[in-house]
């Protein structure tokens, strides 16, 4: 762990947008530090993008908000954090401390016309070129019309009997796309869309505190009860998987594939100029042994950047810094082309993985959600993963993104600013990078002795049939060094009313007896359900099985890692309008959030808060 944290707080002093700033040879230098703080709370802001006005010259603050840069004497600092005014301060002197407000007026004034209060404004946003070329947070692009991106839609889980349906069954899920989306649309002042909101990758953003696993194990259960929030004569159970951690120094060599959109849609300081400083963001964190080619796509598909050792850094570098956009989308032939690569260049007991960066705008060959899907899964036994870095507002294509993610052995992130990717591929690179336990199910068993009914709060997209849980041919979800995994059943006890099963009518041809212990028998038992789960070794194609039993202990006092999670879940489903939102309010997430937010040391539970409080106070 001292060695993560040394390694990261190294990463946070680099110059991370790019390497060179624009200097005259004679300029005297000179290096600032200081602390960003929030104007109002006084709490650090980390990941603030503070950049040389007039270069590429920058950095972003650390895990206590602080910073160091080196520059020109008499330079400007452009000191830029999302939902924050930016502020410039020009240095007069080596300690510079900051304080940046939350930019309501902006927030304000978008959000109130997205939400439908009366007063109703055009807005618009423009930045001139020496804005365009030191900014990398710009909050909107009007440009693109809201309505043309594209999320895949899905029935609400709902209720199910125990006595009649006492298996559940699914597929891990450490995608966090959906969080960091939401996030923008709330940034930039708009509602976001129903179908946008995926409740189980909203949890699953934020670490939680999971023992890790013993032995040979790569995965760890934990469980835990309590008081459902939103409907107290409820439980929530809330379970937890762990993977195991791996130093990033021990992992083993990668080859890596860097699959990048260069069509005309990925035109912007938020789409290709975006990418281009995420990855060298993981540039900076490559080895020797560690091995990059590069290849891009609009019109056609091309190799831009054979295999490169980690350590010729600067000519990575200088490579991604070449790339334009422009022209058409053939998306397919792009990732025909990269699993080509990555299998000529295949490392036995290695990281191979394709890391596609794009807003999936496909436009070119073999571009539709089923076509895409066959050709992902054709590719699935190859042995090489895939990582998808989803960039771009107004046009985005999400959909795709799922079937990519889902289908190909991999994982989905949505960038939409500096801070999120150093968190994917910085803070979590173990994590995002490589897979310690593939096609990762669940089936929880649920006892109708104590459970009248259950529902599964998410993972509608990652719903499996009862038998695929033993069926080894059937994909499932990856975990990642260090990943957790975070799913929540909301349980009604037995013998408690309740008016959200419904009614149905007697059945015709079989007699209905109310007391469900006369028709079946039930095994003495005090366990409230089973969790049983299959993974198999990244290079194995048979599973292994771990199976727990949860003892019914009724809720208990719970720890702050529960508190938060459920305050997400309840978020989640609010924004999603949910039929089972049951009586929660913004107040009431704050509140409980609040009572989980932890030492977090990355801030992103602030954040959260910060974004909850956004919203309640612009639809009070």
């Amino acid at each position: 762990m001292e060695t993560k944290k040394l390694h990261l707080g190294k990463l946070f002093f680099f110059l991370m947008l790019s390497i060179g700033g624009t200097f005259q040879l004679d300029a005297q230098k000179i290096t600032v530090s200081g602390k960003v703080t929030d104007a109002d709370t006084g709490e650090r802001l980390i990941g603030c993008v503070i950049i040389e006005k007039g270069s590429t010259n920058g950095m972003v603050s650390d895990f206590d908000g602080k910073y160091s840069i080196t520059v020109r004497e008499g330079a400007t600092l452009v000191f830029s954090y999302i939902g924050y005014e930016t502020q410039e301060i020009k240095v007069k002197g080596t300690v510079h401390h900051v304080q940046l407000r939350p930019d309501v007026a902006h927030l304000q004034e978008s959000i109130v016309i997205s939400y439908g209060v009366n007063e109703k404004r055009e807005l618009s946003y423009s930045v001139s070129d020496q804005e365009v070329s030191t900014h990398y947070y710009i909050p909107s692009t009007p440009h693109f019309a809201p309505d043309t991106e594209e999320y895949g839609s899905y029935q609400e889980n709902r209720f199910k009997l125990a006595l009649e349906e006492p298996l559940s069954t699914f597929s891990a899920d450490v995608d966090m796309a959906s969080y960091s989306n939401i996030r923008r649309f709330i940034n930039n002042g708009q509602k976001p869309r129903s179908d946008a909101v995926r409740v189980e990758e909203m949890i699953n953003y934020f670490s939680y505190s999971y023992p890790v696993p013993k032995g040979d194990t790569p995965v760890n259960i934990i469980t835990e009860i309590g008081v459902c929030p939103w409907n107290r004569q409820h439980n929530l159970v809330r379970i937890g998987l762990k993977a195991k951690e791996i130093a990033d120094e021990n992992l083993p060599a990668s080859n890596l594939v860097f699959l990048i959109d260069v069509s005309g849609s990925m035109y912007g300081p938020t789409r290709l100029d975006l990418v281009k400083s995420s990855l060298k963001l993981l540039v900076n964190n490559l080895r020797s042994k560690d091995q990059v080619s590069i290849v891009v796509y609009a019109g056609a598909a091309g190799l831009v950047l054979p295999p490169t050792f980690g350590n010729d850094k600067q000519k990575i570098r200088e490579s991604l810094d070449a790339l334009t956009a422009g022209g058409s989308t053939a998306g397919g032939a792009g990732i025909k082309l990269a699993y080509k690569i990555a299998k000529e260049n295949f490392i036995k007991n290695g990281n191979n993985r394709i890391i596609l960066c794009t807003d999936g705008d496909f436009n070119v060959g073999v571009s539709s959600n089923d076509g895409l899907e066959k050709l992902i899964e054709e590719e699935r036994r190859s042995g090489i993963f895939l990582t998808i870095l989803g960039y771009g507002m107004g046009n985005y294509k999400d959909s795709k993104m799922q079937i990519l993610s889902q289908k190909g052995n991999g994982n989905h992130a949505y960038i939409d600013n500096l801070q999120e990717a150093n968190k994917v591929l910085v803070n979590e690179f173990g994590g995002t990078m490589y897979t310690v336990a593939k096609d990762v199910k669940l089936q929880v068993e649920f006892n109708p002795a104590l459970v009248q009914a259950y529902r599964l709060v998410g993972y509608e997209s990652r719903l499996l049939n009862k038998e695929d849980f033993n069926d080894d041919t059937k994909d499932a979800g990856e975990m990642g060094a260090g990943h957790t995994v975070t799913a929540f059943y909301e349980i009604i006890p037995v013998g408690m009313k309740s008016n959200i099963l419904g009614n149905v009518d007697d059945l015709k041809y079989q007699k209905r007896n109310n007391n469900p212990e006369k028709n079946v028998q039930f095994t003495d038992s005090s366990e409230l359900l089973t969790i049983k789960m299959r993974y198999k070794e990244p290079t194995e194609d048979v599973s292994k099985k771990i199976e727990v039993p949860v003892v019914n202990r009724g809720a208990t006092i719970n720890t702050e890692d529960f508190y938060f999670s459920a305050a997400v879940a309840m978020f989640g489903q609010l924004l999603k309008e949910s039929d089972f939102k049951g009586n929660s309010d913004f107040q009431q997430i704050i509140d409980l959030a609040e009572k989980g937010v932890g030492a977090d040391r990355e801030g992103y539970r602030r954040e959260f808060i910060r974004l909850v409080k956004t919203v309640k106070g612009l639809t009070d």
